[in-house]
C-alpha cells in the first residue's frame, strides 16, 4: 500500500506512515522567491494536525486526519496568502492536548512561542503573529499588534539557543 503524500496535501486516512510517525504536511511561501526556498523561512508556523478541539464528538482513534481541527488548521492556513518569510508546517503532535487546537512559531535565530487554545479559523490570527515575529528586530514577537487570541493562548515562549543574555 502506498502510503506517500504528495507535499502540501492532507492525508485522507488515519493510517500510520512506517515507523509509526504521521506523514508531514505543509505549504511554501508563496511571496518567497526560487532562491529564498533553498534556505530556511524567517519562521516557520507548526500546527498540530492531529488536535481536535474540545468537545469533538468523534473519538480521535476513529476520526480520519483530515477531519481532524488541527488539520482543517492548517489546510485554512496552506489557503491563505502566505506573509513574506513564512512558511506553514503541519506536525502530528505537539502533546499540548489540554489546551488544543495548538500550533509553534519557531524564528530562526530568535524565539520559538507555542500558543494553544486555538479554533479551527484561527489561521488569520497565527498568519498575523508570525509575519510580525518575522519582522521582529530582535527575535521577540511583539505584543503590540498580536491578536487576542495569541496573547491569551501564549503556553510558553522559548529562547534561541544562541540567547547571550536572559531576558
Amino acid at each position: 500500500m502506498d502510503v506517500s503524500v504528495e507535499r502540501g496535501a492532507i492525508p485522507d486516512s488515519t493510517a500510520p506512515e512506517p515507523g509509526g510517525e504521521s506523514p508531514e504536511v505543509g505549504c511554501a511561501s508563496q511571496a518567497a522567491p526560487e532562491a529564498a526556498r533553498e534556505t530556511a523561512p524567517a519562521v516557520t508556523l507548526l500546527i498540530c494536525t492531529t488536535c481536535r478541539a474540545p468537545g469533538s464528538e468523534a473519538p480521535q482513534e476513529t476520526q480520519q486526519l483530515a477531519e481532524r481541527d488541527g488539520a482543517r488548521l492548517l489546510a485554512s492556513a496552506c489557503a491563505a496568502s502566505l506573509p513574506e518569510g513564512v512558511a506553514v508546517e503541519g506536525v502530528s503532535c505537539l502533546a499540548n492536548c489540554k489546551r488544543a487546537l495548538s500550533a509553534a512559531m519557531v524564528r530562526r535565530d530568535g524565539w520559538t512561542y507555542v500558543f494553544g487554545d486555538l479554533s479551527p479559523d484561527s489561521a488569520p490570527d497565527l498568519l498575523t503573529g508570525a509575519a510580525l515575529l518575522a519582522g521582529s528586530p530582535d527575535g521577540l514577537m511583539p505584543w503590540r499588534g498580536r491578536p487576542d487570541v495569541l496573547k491569551r493562548g501564549m503556553v510558553a515562549r522559548i529562547p534561541p539557543l544562541t540567547l547571550k543574555e536572559t531576558r
